[in-house]
Parts: structure tokens; C-alpha cells; sequence
């Protein structure tokens, strides 16, 4: 039987910064085991949903018929000119015929943070300790009615759930409760990566760290991990960029909201399963092969599974931005 090789997928930016698209890569291995993910419901919904693309170096890799596929599920191959690669320290510009931005650009820490940005990711931060240590829903209440973006965000989050059992929400001691403790804080973690609208990295460190996350925890999930390990997995993945997110160390950020012992080994020094499972995420985005195989291994996941597991993580992400975009506009 031939052995699938490994997607890789990495997120590409738009004229405007924000998540755009998605260039696909291959490993070693038989490509045309490809061909049964390629038929995947969630490859389709990925494909049809956002840009991706196959660059020319891959389309020359890859059997005529493999390419076929891809293309008939909504793939795309672009001129080279079309996708411009950054590096920069500094805020990007896209020469006239690029229309997307490919690099790690994005998780270079700014030179200055604007006072907006600054306070607002604080008392994101200040929310985030608060619900942490369990604190009192008048506490939390009292910070939401500082930030009238965090504020229209919570409850336009929880009013389109449905959770208002057919009556609008519109206290915030209501939410809260309704929403519910673990699910405020996952939200809350994810606002952090959003907070701004002064911080040109905010759209890609959003996407990037909620592929990250649920990566994470869809890993702890296959690997028999309990519904409380993958929520720690889920909060590793959001807190092991914080320090790109602020400019700030890891640790300093880390220290006020009290993690437990094996989430905070996990994130500051990749130890124990958490860990290994950050190093599974980190080898996927730096498209590190042969570490990645061997961690997947050690968690008796096979590639194509992982494969999968990717594709799905990707397709919640797509939810994640969406739904923010929306709230932007609204």
C-alpha cells in the first residue's frame, strides 16, 4: 500500500493584509495517495471557501492527473508574479501585480504599539486573568464596560449562537453565564489576536493561531487525550504566541495567569505531551518533515490522518476569520 506524504499548507496574505489564501506543498511519498483526501468533503469546503494555490515548482512535481484534481476542486495556479514572498521587519507592500503575500512577516513584533491597541489587548489580558482564576461575574462584567468592542463582541457572539433561548442578550452578567466559563475563556483567547485594528499583523496572527490551536487540540483528540487535556492543547497552541503578540517574553505574560504546571512547561520549553504536541504544530508550519513524521509516530497517527486533521483545522479557522470579518462590517 503506498503511503500518502504530508500536506503542508501555509497561510498567504491579500493586498490588505488579511488572511487570503492558502499555497499548498507536498512532501515525499506517493502523491497519488492524495488523491483520496482530494475527494475529502473538507478538502472541497477548504478549496471552494478560500483561495488555494499550487505553485509552478509543485505543479511540475506532481502527476498530470493528481493536478487535474486539484484544480477541479477549486484550486489554483497562478503566475509567480501574482504571489510576492516577505520577510520585511516592517509594515508590507505588495508590488502592483501581487495579489497575495507570502512569509512569515507577520510575526515580527512592530517597532511601537499604539496606545488603542496597547489598552485594549490589556484588558483582554486583565479578562483573560479574571476568568483564569474564577473571579467573581462582576469582576469580569466591570472590564467588558470599559471596552465597547470587546463588549459588542461578546454579545453579538453569544446572540448568534442561539444560546438565548428565542430572547435577545443584552447583559453582560447574562452572557457571561450563558456562554459559560472554559467557553468565555477560549473566546476571550482568541479576541487577544484580534483586538486591534491599528496592528497591520492582527488578521494573519489571528488565522495563524487559530490553525494552531485547534490543530492542537484535534491532535490531543486523536491521540486519546481527554476532553480536559485537549482543552489545555486548544490553550497551548493560543499561548505559545502571546509573546509574538505582545513583543514581550513569553514568561512575563504567562506568570499573572497562573497555568497549571504541565500547560506552562508545555509552552515555555515544549515539555512533556503538551509539548511534543506544540512541536508536531510548529514542524507542520516550518514544513520540518522528517521531526513532524517521527512526533506523529510517537502519537500512532498515520500521515493521512494527519492530513486530514490539517484540513479540518484549516476549515474551522475559515470560521473563526469569517465570523470576525463579519463583526468588523457589521
Amino acid at each position: 500500500m503506498s503511503i500518502a506524504p504530508l500536506l503542508f499548507m501555509k497561510l498567504l496574505a491579500d493586498r490588505k493584509l488579511n488572511p487570503g489564501g492558502i499555497e499548498l506543498d507536498v512532501g515525499a511519498g506517493d502523491m497519488n495517495a492524495l488523491q483520496l483526501l482530494i475527494e475529502e468533503n473538507s478538502f472541497s469546503a477548504v478549496a471552494s471557501a478560500f483561495p488555494c494555490l499550487v505553485c509552478a515548482d509543485l505543479a511540475k512535481r506532481m502527476p498530470p492527473e493528481l493536478l487535474k484534481a486539484l484544480l477541479d476542486a477549486g484550486c489554483r495556479m497562478p503566475p509567480e508574479e501574482m504571489t510576492h514572498f516577505s520577510s520585511e521587519q516592517t509594515k508590507p507592500v505588495l508590488p502592483p501585480a501581487a495579489h497575495w503575500l507570502s512569509g512569515d512577516w507577520y510575526l515580527a513584533p512592530p517597532a511601537t504599539r499604539s496606545g488603542s491597541q496597547a489598552a485594549s489587548r490589556s484588558l483582554s489580558l486583565k479578562l483573560l486573568q479574571l476568568v483564569a482564576t474564577d473571579a467573581d461575574t462582576c469582576q469580569i462584567e466591570a472590564v467588558f464596560r470599559q471596552d465597547p468592542v470587546l463588549a459588542y463582541h461578546l454579545l453579538r457572539l453569544v446572540n448568534s449562537l442561539g444560546v438565548g433561548v428565542g430572547r435577545t442578550i443584552s447583559s453582560f452578567a447574562q452572557a457571561i453565564l450563558i456562554l459559560g466559563r472554559q467557553q468565555l475563556k477560549r473566546w476571550l483567547n482568541l479576541m487577544l489576536f484580534a483586538a486591534s485594528r491599528d496592528d497591520y499583523r492582527s488578521a494573519m496572527l489571528l488565522a495563524r493561531v487559530a490553525v494552531r490551536a485547534r490543530t492542537m487540540e484535534l491532535l490531543a483528540k486523536a491521540g486519546g487525550f481527554d476532553r480536559a487535556e485537549q482543552e489545555y492543547a486548544f490553550m497551548a497552541g493560543i499561548f505559545s504566541l502571546l509573546g509574538i503578540l505582545f513583543g514581550l517574553p513569553l514568561a512575563g505574560i504567562l506568570n499573572p495567569l497562573h497555568l497549571n504546571e504541565s500547560l506552562a512547561s508545555a509552552v515555555l520549553h515544549h515539555e512533556g505531551e503538551l509539548g511534543r504536541l506544540l512541536q508536531a504544530v510548529e514542524c507542520s508550519e516550518s514544513a520540518d518533515e522528517t521531526r513532524l513524521i517521527g512526533l506523529l509516530g510517537g502519537l500512532n497517527l498515520s500521515i493521512a490522518e494527519y492530513n486530514l486533521l490539517s484540513l479540518d483545522a484549516y476549515r474551522w479557522m475559515l470560521g473563526v476569520i469569517l465570523d470576525q470579518q463579519d463583526a468588523v462590517h457589521a
